[in-house]
């Protein structure tokens, strides 16, 4: 009869440790669920606006966002930097791709004074590369060294993230030979 209740209250006890451990796990499962996930494909609100001219898969990064007229800008300045050969010469990198609405956000004077600069021209155009690729489910709270040397954070869930806390990826996770490509709506300031 002892071992009876003995064996019954292990027993008891058992299922009383069980339950909540069973409830934790459904909770984590459920919180788990409720997380938005990264996107695996091309992202954002300004991906339907991008138009492209062919598939960029192939394309080493220079060539690849030359495909796209909406960042003409940025190709025409990391020409003029002399960049083009850096970057399509190197195995992986991200480069956070400011479109031409955001070189319209810098002031005439400003555009002028950079262009006319080749040396900060290089600087800020580097600070917009990351020497690796960056997979969106590293966007949500990332932090990375730029070819410049600087520290970028990009921020966010689901498919809206931001770069630095200003600027939007608009349309992100663009493949190239490469390089990943994230279209954003600023000029990234590289830190004094």
């Amino acid at each position: 009869m002892r071992f009876i209740r003995t064996r019954t209250a292990r027993v008891a006890g058992a299922a009383l440790f069980a339950v909540p451990l069973a409830l934790g796990g459904l909770a984590s499962q459920s919180h788990a669920q409720d997380a938005s996930p990264s996107p695996s494909g091309t992202f954002g609100s300004g991906c339907s606006a991008l138009s492209q001219k062919t598939d960029t898969a192939k394309d080493k990064v220079t060539e690849a966002a030359a495909a796209y007229p909406q960042l003409s800008q940025l190709v025409s300045a990391t020409v003029r930097a002399k960049l083009s050969d850096a970057f399509d010469g190197k195995p992986d990198v991200t480069v956070f791709a400011p479109n031409n609405q955001a070189f319209q956000k810098v002031t005439v004077s400003q555009l002028v004074s950079l262009l006319g600069d080749p040396g900060q021209l290089k600087k800020v155009l580097t600070y917009h590369v990351v020497d690796k690729q960056i997979t969106p489910d590293q966007l949500s709270k990332g932090s990375f060294t730029t070819v410049e040397g600087g520290k970028l954070t990009t921020s966010g869930s689901g498919s809206t993230f931001k770069v630095n806390g200003e600027a939007n990826i608009v349309c992100g996770n663009i493949k190239a030979a490469n390089a990943t490509i994230y279209v954003i709506d600023s000029v990234l300031k590289p830190p004094s």
